[in-house]
C-alpha cells in the first residue's frame, strides 16, 4: 500500500474538481482499437500507528494493512465509485407539465380573426403564463450500479492514502459521564486534533454521551462501519479511529477478506449518517 504525506483534500491524487468532472464522451464512430488487457493488481502493505490514551499519551501500537489499487489505477477506481454515491443519492423526482397535461384550455380564447390578436387555439400553449413547458424534466432514475469488490476497494484505497492524517486512540466512551463539548474539545486538543479542520471518527458503537457531546462541533463526523462512506474519507482532514475500528477495517478491508451474504446485506445498508437520521425520524 502506498502511503502519501499528504491529507485527502489536498491530494491532487484525489481533489474535488475531478470528481465533479464526467468521464469524457467518445465518438460514436465503428473504429478498431487494439488494445492491451492486464489484471487489475492490488496492493497491499503494513503500516505502524500508534495508538494513544485519553490524555494524549502513546500507550502501545497498532497496525493497518489494507489493500490500495495501484497508483495508475486508483483514480479511476475511486472516481468511478464517488461518482456512483453522489448519483445514487439523487431522487429523479423533478417534474413538469407538458400542454397536453395542464388542466384546462380547451375552449378557444378567441376568435381566430378580426381581434388584431395573435392566433390562439388553447390556453395550456407554452407561450403563456401557466402553460405546459417545453422540453422540461420528468422523473429519472439516476442510479448506476458498481461493482461491490470495486466500491471496496476504492474505499480501502482512501483509507489507504490517509494513513499519515490518521490516529488511534482508545476507547473513550467510558470517559464521558455526562454530555459536555467543552471536553470533547479538551479531547481533540489533547489528541492534536484542530476542530476548525474537519475530522472523522469511525467507531463500532457511539456511545449516547460521546454523540450528544460532539453534534455540536461542524466540523466533525461520527461514523459506524454501517454509515462509512467514500465522500467523508475523501472530505476529511483528519482520520480518528479505535484498536477495535482497526480490527474490523484490517478483517474488512485486509488482503485476507473473503465475501460473504452478511458483508452484501450490510454494503446495501451504507450511507451517511445524516440519511440514517432521516430514514429514523421518518
Amino acid at each position: 500500500m502506498a502511503t502519501s504525506a499528504a491529507t485527502p483534500n489536498s491530494l491532487s491524487f484525489f481533489s474535488s474538481s475531478f470528481f465533479l468532472s464526467s468521464p469524457r464522451q467518445l465518438p460514436r464512430k465503428s473504429v478498431s482499437v487494439k488494445t492491451s488487457r492486464r489484471s487489475l493488481s492490488i496492493t497491499s502493505e503494513l503500516v505502524t500507528l500508534p495508538i494513544l490514551s485519553f490524555t494524549g499519551d502513546k500507550i502501545g501500537e497498532t497496525y493497518l494493512d489494507l489493500k490500495s489499487a495501484p497508483p495508475e489505477t486508483a483514480r479511476p477506481v475511486v472516481h468511478r465509485a464517488i461518482l456512483a454515491d453522489q448519483q445514487n443519492k439523487r431522487r429523479g423526482t423533478a417534474s413538469t407539465l407538458t400542454r397536453s397535461e395542464v388542466r384546462g384550455g380547451g375552449k378557444k380564447p378567441y376568435p381566430q380573426k378580426k381581434t388584431g390578436r395573435a392566433r390562439r387555439g388553447s390556453m395550456r400553449t407554452p407561450l403563456r403564463p401557466g402553460g405546459g413547458v417545453i422540453f422540461g424534466p420528468k422523473p429519472k432514475d439516476w442510479s448506476i450500479k458498481i461493482n461491490k469488490k470495486e466500491k471496496r476497494l476504492a474505499i480501502s484505497t482512501a483509507l489507504s492514502s490517509a494513513v499519515e492524517s490518521t490516529i488511534v486512540v482508545e476507547d473513550f466512551g467510558e470517559n464521558f459521564e455526562k454530555p459536555k463539548t467543552k471536553e470533547f474539545i479538551a479531547a481533540m486538543n489533547r489528541w492534536g486534533l484542530d476542530p476548525k479542520e474537519k475530522s472523522m471518527f469511525l467507531m463500532m458503537e457511539v456511545p449516547e454521551n460521546v454523540m450528544l457531546s460532539s453534534r455540536n462541533i461542524g466540523t466533525l463526523n461520527m461514523l459506524t462501519p454501517r454509515t462509512l462512506n467514500l465522500f467523508d474519507i475523501l472530505d476529511s482532514d483528519k482520520l480518528v479511529l479505535t484498536p477495535a475500528t482497526v480490527d474490523y477495517l484490517n478483517g474488512r478491508y485486509g488482503a485476507e477478506y473473503e465475501d460473504s451474504e452478511e458483508d452484501e446485506e450490510e454494503e446495501d445498508g451504507e450511507g451517511t449518517e445524516a440519511e440514517k437520521n432521516t430514514d429514523a425520524a421518518q
